[in-house]
């Protein structure tokens, strides 16, 4: 390995900005020279525009993919009384989006392959008092439409799809965002559509329930200083959102590239299953728009995940970890009354997961070096491994 070779960081915004920094300059300015900062021009554009790029009828932009959740289980009636069933495996923000509401959440395990909810486990979860379940489409995968509309129909619930990883994620011929009665989003800067900050949207078929959004997001406001909801100040940037709109017609093409990363990546790590390493599967062929791209550090392998990690960083190879406690384990949420052993699989996943560098712009040379340096730290191990067997004997 050489190891004068530059730092891959783990996310580089820098190839996507730097190909529009044009047109990113002159959609910040336009907005400053028209003034309207609060649900200005661009935020109406940017609505209108990726609703209709995810097949929903009405966007309405919030402040951040927390608030998409909440506001968004709100706006379709979910409350305090109901369950909602949603993943242990995903980030805080979508138990906090639900508990926000006042309903009770009611988590399930995972699929160990592709990480996303075990619906058997969720169909086994309902009970008189559930509503609605909360797909996480995590990594950038589509849980299955064509099972979770099965789920729905037999069980009368409400489908809210937390689509905050997957822009424009495909599966079965379904788009994020157009499988239930609405979806969030967030537009967290790393997002395969990111703004400069903060910000993010609920995508809905119905018109009332975009209105109720509209005044939830305002202060409960259907029109100015008349509030006929309890809402709250989430309300999406203009500037953010011309910012966004600017990217939006760009992110087919960043998410083939990622794509095509994650292909290079899956036949350069196929030799490693024989050391226990193998990435989350895709069960959604080119419409997975890898987020994230992520292993498993399975037990087979002669190296831990954490140890693997840091050999990474050593060589100047940025990694991360989605994520290293599940929700049920996490402290802020011991009153659920989740215990250790609660989940097997998202357990197990949290200690074996682990992100590799995954951007628009990432090379093919960069790629070959994580995949090289991983190669070389886990055959080292190996043959540690086998060296001290032969000593013992």
């Amino acid at each position: 390995m050489n190891s004068d070779l530059a730092t891959i960081p783990f996310v580089d915004l820098s190839f996507q900005h730097q190909s529009i920094q044009s047109q990113l300059d002159e959609a910040i300015q336009c907005v400053m020279q028209r003034g309207d900062f609060v649900l200005g021009q661009a935020v109406t554009a940017f609505e209108q525009a990726f609703a209709q790029a995810c097949g929903a009828a009405h966007g309405v932009g919030v402040a951040c993919g927390t608030d998409a959740i909440a506001l968004g289980l709100q706006a379709c009636g979910i409350g305090t009384g109901d369950e909602v069933i949603l993943p242990a495996n995903t980030f805080v923000a979508t138990l906090i989006g639900v508990l926000r509401t006042g309903a009770t959440p009611v988590l399930v395990d995972c699929d160990p392959q592709t990480a996303l909810i075990d619906l058997a486990a969720a169909e086994r979860a309902i009970t008189p008092k559930t509503r609605a379940i909360v797909p996480v489409h995590l990594y950038g995968q589509l849980v299955s439409p064509a099972q979770l509309r099965d789920l729905s129909t037999t069980y009368n619930l409400l489908i809210f799809e937390d689509a905050a990883q997957a822009h424009l994620a495909e599966r079965e011929g379904q788009r994020a965002g157009s499988i239930g009665i609405g979806a969030a989003f967030s537009f967290y800067p790393s997002k395969n559509l990111g703004a400069f900050g903060d910000g993010g949207m609920v995508v809905v078929q119905d018109e009332i329930i975009a209105q109720t959004l509209r005044s939830l997001r305002n202060y409960g406001a259907s029109r100015k200083y008349f509030h006929t909801d309890y809402g709250t100040n989430s309300r999406l940037d203009t500037l953010q959102a011309a910012i966004l709109q600017t990217k939006l017609p760009h992110l087919v093409g960043w998410n083939c590239d990622r794509f095509h990363i994650a292909q290079h990546y899956d036949t350069l790590l196929e030799p490693l299953s024989d050391f226990g390493i193998f990435p989350i599967e895709n069960h959604s062929g080119s419409g997975h728009v890898y987020h994230l791209y992520v292993i498993r550090v399975t037990d087979l392998c002669p190296i831990d995940r954490q140890t693997l990690q840091s050999e990474l960083e050593q060589h100047r190879i940025q990694t991360g970890i989605h994520y290293p406690l599940p929700c049920h384990l996490q402290p802020a949420f011991k009153q659920l009354g989740y215990a250790a052993g609660a989940f097997p699989y998202a357990e197990t996943l949290c200690q074996e997961i682990l992100s590799l560098p995954m951007y628009p712009g990432l090379s093919d040379r960069q790629i070959e070096q994580v995949v090289d340096t991983i190669t070389c730290v886990v055959t080292a191990a190996q043959s540690k491994v086998l060296s001290d067997v032969v000593k013992v004997a």
